[in-house]
């Protein structure tokens, strides 16, 4: 069964249709395919570095970690994660010399 995160499973008492649809599309997205289901969560991981999720990257490292992923995994998504993000930067910061 998919990890659902705190805040959704607060549905199912608040609006249990809702969640159930929710929830499908959680465990569609998150269940192996041609991505396997460490390499789905290191993406996420990712998404939520560039996000500022706090929470949302401790709960996904543990994920990762419990699929699998070494440290050194981890230390490369927060790589990407900064590289893209930094590049807006370089970009952005271009405009000071024009």
């Amino acid at each position: 069964m998919t990890d659902i995160p705190w805040f959704v499973q607060e549905f199912q008492r608040i609006d249990e249709p809702w969640f159930d649809k929710v929830k499908t599309v959680i465990d569609l997205t998150l269940e192996p395919g041609a991505l396997d289901a460490k390499t789905k969560i290191l993406i996420v991981l990712a998404l939520d570095i560039l996000k500022g999720a706090p929470e949302g990257v401790k709960v996904l490292a543990g994920q990762a970690r419990e699929l699998g992923a070494s440290e050194e995994e981890l230390a490369e998504v927060v790589r990407l994660a900064y590289y893209v993000a930094g590049m807006d930067v370089l970009k952005t910061g271009l405009n000071a010399f024009r």
